[in-house]
């Protein structure tokens, strides 16, 4: 397949590009830089991806595409940090899944990041894909995400939008921690009961390749482990790993002046037990479905 992808280079990206290259793949990146041979540029101002690098000078024989960009949401959410959160997901993917819409020979499936915030934060209740939608900044932004795919629902173009929870792999959400968890100095987060939804970054790309080619799946797919944690049990999982102590806390006033109130509480303070019954129902088997097996691999 020609697999139009944006967010190549990102943590979640670069493992799937590398993925489907080594199944026999084309990979075709979206980027906002200027492009090279075989890229698609992106003029947000004008409205209209930059073709002129690809063999034909248009989209017109792409197979697939994956929408993945998405500048990052860790740290303070001052207002020109909010713009580059939105813009770079929401205006980047209706402005993707419009120029799908417009080909003449469509690609049969468009998969658009999204993530578990769209639920907000809930406590224990325990949430699937039929689950209402929450309340904060990041359910808004991930509602406007997944509405940015509509044009090419519209067309005719199976759409999945996959609502990605913490992913555990070499960086990501990992990053940041391990430093004071080698140092012995990690500690579970505010009450620590909170509950944690997340995935292996195998199991994501995974799930994104699932979704391409299991033909029956469309709409708002789970992509978490069937296994949720609370975050007092992650930080103990954690730390039993790096073979290191756990025993400190961070409250949670500490975190809201660290980040402000909303970062900490949408991200770090939020509970969400999210139930991936989609993929389970589709038959997809999980590689790493413990939180132990994640950090091993992660870990290295």
């Amino acid at each position: 397949m020609r697999v139009l992808l944006s967010g190549a280079n990102g943590f979640i990206g670069s493992a799937l590009a590398d993925a489907l290259r080594s199944r026999g793949d084309v990979v075709v990146p979206v980027t906002r830089r200027p492009s090279g041979p075989g890229e698609v540029g992106v003029d947000l101002g004008a409205g209209r991806l930059e073709t002129s690098r690809l063999p034909g000078g248009s989209l017109e024989g792409v197979d697939a595409s994956v929408h993945l960009a998405g500048a990052p949401i860790i740290g303070r959410w001052t207002t020109r940090r909010q713009e580059e959160i939105r813009s770079s997901r929401i205006a980047l993917g209706e402005l993707i899944a419009r120029s799908l819409a417009a080909l003449e020979r469509r690609p049969a499936v468009h998969v658009t990041g999204s993530a578990i915030g769209i639920y907000g934060d809930r406590g224990e209740e325990l949430l699937d894909e039929s689950s209402e939608t929450g309340s904060g900044f990041l359910a808004d932004v991930c509602r406007a995400w997944e509405a940015a795919a509509e044009p090419a629902a519209a067309a005719g173009i199976r759409t999945v939008t996959v609502r990605t929870g913490i992913v555990i792999g070499r960086g990501g959400a990992l990053g940041p921690q391990l430093p004071l968890f080698k140092l012995g100095l990690g500690g579970r987060l505010g009450s620590g009961r909170q509950w944690v939804s997340w995935i292996s970054l195998r199991d994501e790309v995974g799930a994104i390749l699932h979704a391409l080619s299991d033909g029956g799946l469309t709409g708002a797919v789970n992509a978490t482990s069937p296994n949720p944690v609370r975050n007092e049990e992650f930080t103990a999982a954690l730390a039993r790993a790096l073979r290191r102590p756990a025993v400190l806390a961070v409250p949670a006033a500490a975190l809201k002046l660290a980040l402000g109130a909303g970062p900490a509480e949408e991200m770090l303070l939020a509970s969400q037990r999210v139930r991936p019954s989609r993929l389970l129902g589709s038959d997809y088997r999980f590689a790493e479905p413990t939180l132990e097996e994640a950090l091993a691999t992660a870990l290295g």
